[in-house]
């Protein structure tokens, strides 16, 4: 079986967001890079060549094939901060009245399958978001072996 192509690096993610980041974006990451940092109590990690992970988990599809990916994490994209919160929005956020919730009062933003996706951090309600992680990584913990904090 072909192995993922995105896998944790070496590369170091301060240099990542210096050298990929303007001023007001390496802001929000470096934010980003805290919050995250103290809800997994892991700290971060390049996976691919874009991708700031923290923490991981490791799942097995109904083919078999086995994987590890990370528990949460972010992307600095030319037009948005992609933030990865794994469990999704689609059936996660259909299950949960309380995601709902939280969702109508995190601010303005816009989601794909397992993607948040933030023009300015100043955009977003902080305190929703780490509910949102921790509302995540919670649900992960509950089906798969995680390694956070």
């Amino acid at each position: 079986m072909a192995e993922l192509k995105t896998q944790p690096t070496e590369v170091s993610v301060d240099n990542f967001l210096a050298n990929t980041c303007e001023p007001q974006r390496l802001i929000d990451c470096q934010k980003l890079v805290q919050i995250m940092t103290t809800m997994t109590n892991q700290a971060p990690q390049m996976w691919g060549s874009s991708i700031v992970g923290f923490g991981k988990y490791h799942y097995v599809y109904s083919s078999g094939k086995e994987a590890d990916w990370l528990a949460v994490g972010f992307s600095p994209r030319k037009a948005n901060i992609t933030i990865y919160i794994m469990t999704g929005f689609g059936d996660y956020m259909d299950e949960s009245d309380e995601t709902k919730e939280l969702m109508s009062k995190l601010g303005k933003y816009k989601t794909g399958k397992s993607c948040l996706y933030v023009k300015r951090l100043e955009d977003i309600d902080l305190e929703v978001l780490k509910q949102l992680i921790r509302r995540s990584l919670e649900i992960l913990k509950e089906k798969y072996e995680v390694d956070v904090g």
